[in-house]
């Protein structure tokens, strides 16, 4: 018995060092380019690169290195409530006031509370709410869950095709190993026809962490329950709390977070202005990151 935990503990132990020496070769191999981005590529971050490409350098470097690029033009840390609190309005995408029994952030999505027309905006709106929900993720945790609520929803109301490649990209490529489930919570029949098609965009590990749940199938309902305590649970999810989103409240919170992130990420007062002055790149210096980032 002794021996097979020794074997076992050994093993670990092994794991453990070939994984340390992984992420010095991945950070040795990665030119980041800017502080800001040098203190996003933590120890965590670089594991989750690597983990999502099954511990390949080169392949969690190719993909590091987009997502560094990306991180760079499309700033998601230094995105303002205020620049997308309009996206917020009919609480299509929030943080619940609550965790799942591991302690994990979750995020509420309801599609049928589409409120405005532009997919630009509405993918700002959610890469904001993805930073947020990491921002709040406790120490010990490096994942959300998503509950996806499909109330109203009708393929009207969906997004185009193209705009839901678009988003899971992001998500599959910049966020990696940041979802722990997705939760899609009593989809319409018509749903399936959605769901043949942007299936085909998810990588296995993502497909894998998608759950559909039916109010009436018992293996769902246990499901639910394996994750969720049911007295926090929002009875829209099955569960016996009542759900009750607050534009007003929850943008207070959002201002609150928009400090917090700042402050995380060393950036001064002036990033939180509207962003619309017109000094181009070149006379803006690039943020100094005094901080370790939340990645």
């Amino acid at each position: 018995m002794f021996s097979r935990w020794s074997h076992s503990h050994h093993s670990q132990e092994n794991d453990s060092l070939q994984h340390e020496s992984k992420v010095k070769e991945l950070r040795a191999a990665v030119r980041p380019l800017s502080d800001c981005l040098l203190k996003y590529c933590t120890d965590a971050c670089l594991m989750r690169y690597l983990e999502a490409r099954n511990w390949n350098v080169d392949k969690s470097k190719k993909m590091l290195e987009e997502t560094l690029k990306w991180r760079s033009t499309y700033k998601p840390e230094e995105i303002r409530w205020h620049e997308i609190a309009i996206e917020g309005e009919t609480g299509k995408v929030y943080r619940a006031n609550f965790h799942d029994r591991d302690g994990r952030t979750v995020l509420i999505l309801r599609p049928g509370k589409q409120n405005t027309t532009s997919l630009d905006n509405q993918l700002r709106h959610l890469v904001y709410m993805i930073e947020n929900a990491i921002l709040n993720l406790p120490e010990d945790q490096e994942q959300m869950v998503w509950l996806i609520d499909f109330t109203g929803w009708s393929l009207s109301t969906s997004v185009p095709i193209k705009s839901a490649r678009d988003t899971i990209n992001v998500l599959q490529n910049h966020y990696p190993e940041r979802l722990a489930m997705a939760v899609l919570y009593n989809p319409p029949r018509i749903f399936e026809a959605f769901w043949k098609i942007v299936k085909y965009f998810l990588d296995a590990k993502t497909f894998q962490k998608v759950k559909f749940v039916y109010p009436k199938n018992k293996e769902s309902v246990e499901l639910m329950r394996s994750y969720f305590d049911e007295e926090n649970l929002p009875t829209d999810f099955g569960g016996k709390a009542i759900l009750e989103y607050n534009h007003e409240e929850f943008s207070k919170q959002m201002v609150q977070d928009d400090i917090k992130s700042a402050t995380l990420w060393g950036f001064d007062n002036k990033l939180q202005s509207t962003g619309t002055d017109q000094s181009g790149p070149e006379i803006t210096p690039e943020p100094i990151c005094l901080a370790p980032a939340a990645s």
